[in-house]
């Protein structure tokens, strides 16, 4: 056979086979506006006690961006019109938009940020993020649901509702166990019983004793008290707790009666609006010096109690407090679990 003939054969053979090995290849072509999740389904949010074990289930659409994709998704909720700032996360999962929670999960869940036992109104939004690898690396490209607005009712610790006192006021079992603890404001000329929510009980006083279906209950005089009660071993004390501020910016300067404080159950703290002169307070309990709060200074009245305009870290027995802001209408506020108080003119 001719050489040149033989050469030209075995080009034209390679050209065919490295054509006949080329892979067979798939675009995948992404929409240019994917699907976004949806929120299909949602279940009642009325949450009780009760229904503590029962699974709640949130059922949504996935993701669509033209392709089959693998995403994450995840659950989140806001209070209504935050836009999901420091948004609540419920739940996440893996190709998988049938979500299910415990009654007590997301009732553990909301309850840091919603008020117990009264309805607020809350926004849903399931997330995906999808990641793709453009080359350089994984990359996520996040798509958000439309908003679900839901109405929804939390609730809080076991609690004895205080029937007859003139407020809405309770008292919670921390760790449930049937003691009770809390801040009541009672008036001496109205007495009161404790009804449990949850199984209809009443509490009171028997013969003196602490009782289921007992009758009601009278403080010695009106004021700020801690309410305890053992529902289980049928004990109760009523002790006075009165946090007042004192000093010699307040009306009666260093003399008793204190200017009396309210409790803020919803934020924790001791509250009051009162004018000051331009000296000097501090916190104390019910009159005396036995429990006393003032700022973490260096001397009574030193700016550097303060660290910053209003907020004061506070010590027991601390140094006396100086108004910032002069002479006028204050709120101030104390923060006792924190030891902090805030000291902001009106």
């Amino acid at each position: 056979m001719n050489k040149n003939l033989l050469i030209y054969l075995s080009f034209i053979g390679l050209f065919a086979l490295l054509f006949a090995c080329k892979k067979d290849e798939t675009k995948v072509v992404m929409l240019a506006s994917p699907i976004v999740p949806t929120i299909k389904t949602m279940p009642d949010l009325t949450l009780t006690r009760t229904n503590g074990t029962k699974s709640l289930v949130f059922v949504g659409t996935p993701l669509d961006p033209g392709f089959q994709a693998s995403a994450t998704y995840y659950l989140e909720a806001c209070a209504k019109g935050n836009n999901f700032v420091n948004a609540i996360a419920i739940l996440n999962d893996v190709q998988d938009l049938s979500m299910s929670i415990s009654v007590s999960s997301l009732n553990g869940i909301l309850l840091k940020k919603f008020t117990a036992d009264q309805v607020s109104a809350v926004d849903f939004r399931i997330r995906a993020v999808m990641a793709i690898d453009a080359g350089t690396g994984y990359t996520p490209m996040v798509y958000s649901s439309a908003v679900n607005t839901a109405n929804v009712t939390v609730y809080g610790l076991p609690r004895l509702d205080l029937v007859g006192s003139g407020i809405t006021q309770k008292i919670e079992s921390a760790l449930g166990d049937g003691k009770y603890t809390g801040f009541v404001k009672l008036d001496a000329t109205k007495p009161f019983t404790l009804k449990d929510p949850d199984t209809g009980t009443i509490y009171g006083l028997t013969g003196g004793a602490f009782a289921a279906n007992g009758g009601g209950i009278t403080a010695t005089a009106s004021g700020w008290y801690k309410f305890t009660a053992d529902t289980k071993g049928l004990t109760y004390a009523i002790d006075s707790y009165m946090i007042g501020l004192v000093g010699s910016a307040t009306p009666n300067g260093w003399n008793s009666p204190d200017s009396k404080m309210d409790y803020d159950a919803v934020n924790g703290c001791w509250v009051i609006t009162v004018n000051l002169t331009n000296d000097q307070i501090k916190f104390r309990l019910n009159d005396g010096w036995a429990t006393n709060w003032g700022g973490k200074g260096t001397a009574d009245g030193s700016a550097d109690n303060y660290t910053d305009a209003t907020t004061v870290p506070l010590a027991a027995g601390g140094k006396n407090i100086g108004l910032n802001g002069g002479a006028g209408n204050y709120t101030v506020k104390l923060y006792i679990q924190d030891l902090k108080a805030t000291v902001v003119k009106n």
